[in-house]
């Protein structure tokens, strides 16, 4: 399978929702890999259905963080999924970042750096004294030190990251044009993203609320 364009955001726990997404996505020109989250994985019929679905590029949008010892049995409790992508958060630190490499297989793993939602002012309110960009670099060189396969940071910082991370460099925070900006802060749209050197794109909102199949089309003509 070709490797996806672009990640749909499957964050609801409707089950018929999720089956929409995925058969009106089917015959698009672009390559699509579907991203389910937390809601989703821990609803009652989501693990069922992700251990069940055949032939899709799959992302359990984990983002774990614990220490070494946990964050490897966890992957290791999901083998059975057969993800292709799992997220772990780089904060969790190098030797837990090893760690999930160490035991993943062909699972990929991909490194998450400051989430989208948050800016310099939040960062601040957590305790961080650096600013969202020398964390993300800073972030990027660890997981180029454990070897991840991935990278999860916002389109602002691609530019910065792809200098010395090589491999899949995956955007969320991505909002066709005019769209919401919803609870993100740093959003860039698709076409500015890829420009950036992003290699994937992580979309929910803007292709899953309304008409799915418009959404993609107008994703198509703004990609052009």
């Amino acid at each position: 399978m070709k490797k996806p364009k672009i990640f749909i955001a499957c964050d609801t726990t409707n089950l018929n929702k999720i089956k929409r997404i995925i058969r009106e996505t089917q015959n698009s020109k672009l390559p699509f890999g579907y991203k389910f989250g937390l809601e989703f994985l821990n609803s009652k019929s989501g693990r069922k259905f992700v251990a069940n679905l055949k032939n899709k590029i799959t992302f359990g949008d984990y983002k774990l963080a614990d220490i070494p010892n946990t964050c490897a049995s966890a992957i290791k409790a999901i083998k059975d999924l057969k993800l292709n992508y799992i997220t772990i958060h780089i904060s969790s630190g190098l030797k837990a970042l090893k760690a999930a490499k160490k035991v993943s297989g062909l699972t990929k793993i991909i490194g998450v750096t400051i989430l989208t939602s948050l800016d310099n002012k939040s960062l601040k309110e957590i305790g961080f004294d650096k600013d969202v960009k020398k964390l993300v670099l800073h972030q990027t060189k660890l997981a180029v030190k454990a070897k991840l396969d991935a990278i999860v940071c916002s389109p602002q910082e691609v530019k910065i990251v792809k200098k010395i991370f090589k491999k899949e460099i995956i955007t969320p925070g991505i909002r066709l044009l005019g769209d919401l900006i919803g609870d993100q802060k740093r959003i860039m749209t698709p076409k500015e993203a890829f420009q950036n050197g992003a290699t994937s794109l992580v979309i929910g909102r803007s292709l899953t609320k309304g008409n799915i199949k418009k959404n993609i089309q107008k994703l198509i003509r703004e990609l052009k």
